[in-house]
């Protein structure tokens, strides 16, 4: 018999889902039966389980000697994969797939509130100014360049498509198709794509080779009055080169969801650039009650593969 931990925040009925998988293993839930958040447990819940399912600290994992199969509730699972983190037998699967309306919905309405201004216009009514702002942009006959087409680049780019834009997605192995990506090209052809493209939205996961690549020089190669947006992760961005094109006058405007460092420190320059908007690495959490329904569902259908002896999805390593 395997102790099954589960961290995540689910309700009755999702429960007895769990409970009838686990069959005559145990199961134990760290929650009240409520949509909760579980930020921290005693780490010494973890001492005899063979598998976690959620999201526990780094330093909570120590005491999890036994642990087989760790299903993070996260779509990111960067931090378990560090070396010396997480025993280097063990299993872990993300809940990739759970996340994509919750992403695709922030990073779409950050658009759009750039392209008609709006971080300005809420200036402008802290000040108490009636003043129009002048030009806007629509998303209707743009080239929208998108880095990273999984779940999350997908989803934005159906959303794009419904208002009359055309999607052109970038993803290692452009032979892959992607739903919503009217053509695909690979990370080769990313530079000059960059020019002609009218908003550039980096979804992109966490990888050594990709720090740093937005740098200032890629942001100047951009066109004048394009829209820069990144909800992957903050390293991707050179945050300083971001911060510089836009303080010389280049690109319409940015909104940024992840940023490097987090949190950005207060006395950062960032804070006060007028066509900036920042989110505080919000789009991808638990606000929207689907999300975690999804990632209850991932969870639930992954741990009957791992009782069956199946192949696991999302498996990460």
């Amino acid at each position: 018999m395997q102790k099954i931990v589960c961290l995540l925040e689910i309700n009755e009925e999702e429960k007895a889902a769990f409970r009838e998988a686990a069959g005559e293993n145990e199961i134990v839930f760290i929650n009240s039966g409520k949509r909760e958040f579980v930020s921290s447990v005693s780490g010494e819940l973890f001492a005899d389980a063979d598998v976690i399912i959620g999201q526990p600290k780094r330093s909570e994992l120590k005491y999890a000697k036994k642990l087989k199969w760790l299903q993070a509730r996260a779509s990111g699972v960067d931090n378990y994969l560090e070396p010396g983190k997480v025993g280097e037998d063990v299993i872990i699967t993300s809940a990739t797939g759970a996340y994509g309306v919750s992403v695709a919905e922030q990073v779409f309405a950050q658009m759009l509130g750039i392209m008609k201004r709006l971080p300005q216009y809420r200036d402008n009514q802290r000040a108490a100014l009636w003043r129009d702002q002048g030009d806007a942009l629509s998303p209707e006959g743009m080239n929208i360049l998108i880095f990273g087409t999984g779940d999350l680049g997908s989803t934005f780019a159906r959303y794009c498509k419904a208002f009359g834009a055309h999607t052109i997605g970038i993803r290692r192995d452009p032979s892959r198709p992607a739903d919503g990506i009217d053509e695909m090209h690979g990370m080769d052809e990313a530079d000059e794509l960059l020019k002609s493209a009218d908003v550039v939205c980096s979804l992109l996961p966490h990888s050594d080779d990709m720090i740093g690549y937005f740098s200032y020089e890629r942001f100047m190669s951009m066109k004048q009055n394009a829209v820069f947006l990144n909800a992957g992760r903050g390293p991707v961005v050179d945050t300083m080169g971001l911060y510089r094109a836009l303080e010389e006058g280049h690109l319409f405007g940015a909104g940024i969801d992840t940023v490097d460092p987090e949190p950005l420190p207060q006395e950062h320059p960032l804070w006060k650039q007028p066509r900036l908007s920042i989110t505080p690495h919000s789009a991808g959490g638990d606000h929207l009650d689907s999300t975690l329904s999804k990632v209850a569902a991932i969870a639930l259908e992954n741990l009957k593969h791992y009782l069956a002896g199946e192949p696991l999805i999302n498996r990460k390593r």
